[in-house]
């Protein structure tokens, strides 16, 4: 368990970094994501195929996981689209809502009984974002596209649970990511009616970011959250995912300077969602506290 708890946190603080590179990227949100997800995908099929990781899947399967790609690449275009609209804090701390639509519709997709106390810390972290937009709303596009981002977010991990239980992380976000970047390769030519662009190639130093952005916050986080959700719930995955704008804000801080621009009401919603997380953290780990031998019962997580 403490190593699965190691392995997410280093995909959080990864994740966090995603935040800065998708402002340092110069291509929009939807061409930044068909980059990524491009590299990403292609490193995946030639390392995996070396390495003998890819195991046989059924058709039906790769369909599937398409499905679940196509939501993932939706996810990752609103996330990044929310902090080119507005700004780096802003855009992490609407991702933190993951939770509180974790909390409401994991229940609905594995016909499990709703836990209240992870809807009530789900609330909390709603809370947070109502105080910081509540008294600030300069970012009122960016905040839509960051809890639709949001939203969509806490879907994916959902059904990669299940999916991992009929094969290994390597073959799932393999043809995850294949099957968010077929979606876009339909869906971006509407996108860019909607949006234009000057160019589609990234400059130089757009691709070298594009590269980082890639393998190590793709490919290497993939596989360390992957390897968290086989020992830890979708819910509490999500739920510390939103320490995410915590390491993202704090880069944000002191590469932009963004601390700036931000009013009190962001500090204290913040404040309020960091709580949430380490309310869910301790209970997690009381409940796996070992029992005396005479209880019989064991916590899932």
């Amino acid at each position: 368990m403490q190593r699965a708890f190691l392995q997410l946190h280093t995909a959080v603080l990864l994740a966090g970094i995603t935040g800065i590179l998708g402002k340092l990227i110069t291509l929009n949100e939807g061409l930044l994501v068909w980059w990524r997800l491009l590299i990403s995908s292609v490193t995946m099929w030639i390392l995996f195929s070396l390495t003998g990781k890819l195991q046989k899947i059924s058709r039906k399967e790769v369909w599937q996981i398409f499905g679940v790609g196509t939501i993932a690449a939706m996810h990752w275009v609103c996330f990044f689209g929310s902090i080119k609209y507005s700004n780096v804090s802003v855009g992490l701390v609407c991702f933190s809502a993951v939770g509180f639509f974790t909390a409401l519709i994991e229940p609905l997709v594995t016909k499990k009984k709703m836990v209240w106390v992870e809807l009530f810390l789900g609330l909390l972290v709603i809370l947070g974002i109502y105080i910081i937009f509540r008294f600030d709303t300069r970012f009122k596009t960016g905040i839509i596209l960051g809890l639709t981002s949001a939203m969509l977010g806490a879907l994916f991990p959902i059904y990669n649970r299940q999916l991992l239980q009929k094969m290994n992380s390597e073959t799932l976000n393999t043809y995850l990511l294949t099957g968010g970047f077929l979606a876009l390769c339909f869906l971006t030519p509407l996108y860019l009616q909607l949006s234009p662009a000057k160019t589609w190639m990234p400059s130089g130093s757009d691709f070298g970011w594009l590269l980082v952005l890639s393998w190590v916050c793709s490919v290497w986080a993939f596989q360390l959250s992957a390897n968290a959700l086989r020992k830890i719930s979708a819910f509490t995955v999500n739920l510390t995912y939103n320490l995410e704008p915590v390491y993202g804000i704090v880069l944000a801080f002191l590469i932009y300077g963004e601390n700036k621009h931000l009013s009190w009401s962001f500090y204290a919603g913040l404040s309020l969602i960091i709580v949430a997380v380490l309310l869910q953290t301790l209970r997690v780990m009381r409940n796996r506290t070992p029992r005396p031998p005479k209880t019989e019962q064991t916590a899932s997580v």
